[in-house]
């Protein structure tokens, strides 16, 4: 009896050992999930998120749908609207809605007139309220045509969780959006030449009709000044939203923009938060526009970029979608579609052209929303109010 215990405590002692072995090769001690996204720094901000501009993949989000106050953060959506939809050479005059309206301010007077470009400068310089609400009377013949329009817009990109009630971002209960939403808008807004120019600009000199001397307006935007390839965007506060910013640099041909939303310390968060994008994510070339469809004697109809890690670069998976015979489309030459994923989610589609066929002209476009029809009767309804208030078509 004591002879079959101790041969049974000896085959399992040895059992036991080359177990334990077998566990160590198999489950090595520092494992780590396959491409994992590196660990994003802390911030100390309610709501945040980081993208990079050019593929519109957002990189970091915390809280990234929460709607939220935003102060004048409001204002990149003021510009880009009126950037489209006006004209920077028209002369704005300031009203008695648009003078010495309350918060940040130009210090217009009454009368005044001022083109249009020089007031967005001061816009998104200087957060100038007046600016805000002279400029959208002017594009969209009312405040209240021109917020039609911003919403109009934030429909159009796919922003839900954004509203806005004003031109300025002055508080409103129903004057919202998200971290998310922001970063999205900037995105885009960053793709316009006019509004790129004007966010990174450190110092503008505009006319002045009533002093001998210019106005100068100094950005206060301070990553301008202390982060390397800052180049915009804009800085937001009110009693109610607190400190806000969003903020964008560009490196190596790679433009990164951040946003924080009730941040205390935002300078610093968007210095460690740019950081972590630049040296984490690198902007990876996917298509070319003309690149052979090996195969076929097809081409592709645009370029592609997107942001990879390390651990992604050369995984991004490409399926060919050829549309039906029937279709009216050939007819131009389309021939499909190349669609582009990674670790199994869609990631952009790009147009596959036959050979010889005139390609469309290179347009960027973000990543960050699905091809909208530009159709909807609710945007058709916007254009009848639109016109209703006095705006612009």
């Amino acid at each position: 009896m004591r002879r079959y215990n101790r041969f049974t405590s000896k085959t399992m002692f040895v059992f036991l050992s080359v177990l334990i072995l077998l566990l160590g090769t198999v489950i090595p001690a520092h494992a780590e999930p396959e491409n994992e996204k590196p660990m994003p720094p802390s911030n100390h901000a309610e709501a945040a998120a980081l993208i990079d501009v050019t593929s519109g993949r957002l990189l970091y989000s915390k809280k990234g749908d929460e709607r939220m106050r935003i102060a004048s953060l409001t204002k990149i959506m003021t510009a880009i609207v009126a950037i489209e939809r006006g004209n920077l050479k028209d002369t704005v005059k300031i009203t008695k809605n648009s003078f010495a309206k309350e918060g940040s301010s130009l210090f217009l007077k009454l009368g005044e007139e001022m083109s249009l470009e020089n007031l967005l400068y001061g816009l998104m310089l200087r957060s100038g309220n007046d600016a805000a609400s002279a400029i959208a009377e002017h594009v969209g013949g009312s405040e209240e045509g021109f917020v039609l329009m911003m919403n109009e817009k934030a429909l159009e990109l796919g922003l839900s969780n954004s509203h806005f009630m004003n031109p300025h971002g002055l508080d409103h209960d129903n004057h919202y959006s998200s971290a998310n939403d922001l970063v999205k808008l900037t995105a885009y807004a960053l793709k316009n030449a006019t509004f790129k120019e004007i966010v990174k600009t450190p110092m503008k000199k505009a006319p002045n009709p009533n002093e001998k001397w210019d106005y100068k307006w100094d950005n206060k935007n301070k990553m301008l000044r202390f982060y390397d390839g800052a180049d915009g965007v804009k800085t937001g506060y009110t009693k109610k939203a607190f400190r806000c910013l969003v903020s964008s640099a560009t490196r190596n041909g790679q433009q990164i923009a951040a946003v924080t939303l009730n941040d205390g310390d935002d300078w610093n968060d968007h210095s460690n938060m740019l950081d972590y994008g630049f040296d984490n994510f690198s902007l990876n070339q996917i298509t070319v526009q003309g690149q052979k469809i090996q195969g076929y004697s097809f081409v592709t109809g645009s370029s592609f970029s997107y942001a990879l890690t390390k651990g992604e670069e050369g995984k991004v998976y490409k399926k060919l979608v050829l549309k039906k015979e029937s279709n009216p489309d050939l007819n131009f030459g389309l021939r499909g579609y190349v669609e582009l994923s990674l670790n199994g989610k869609m990631i952009g589609r790009v147009p596959v052209y036959a050979e010889g066929s005139q390609l469309p002209r290179e347009t960027i476009k973000s990543a960050m929303a699905q091809d909208y029809d530009k159709g909807t009767l609710l945007q058709a309804a916007g254009k009848i109010i639109r016109l209703m208030f006095g705006g612009t078509q």
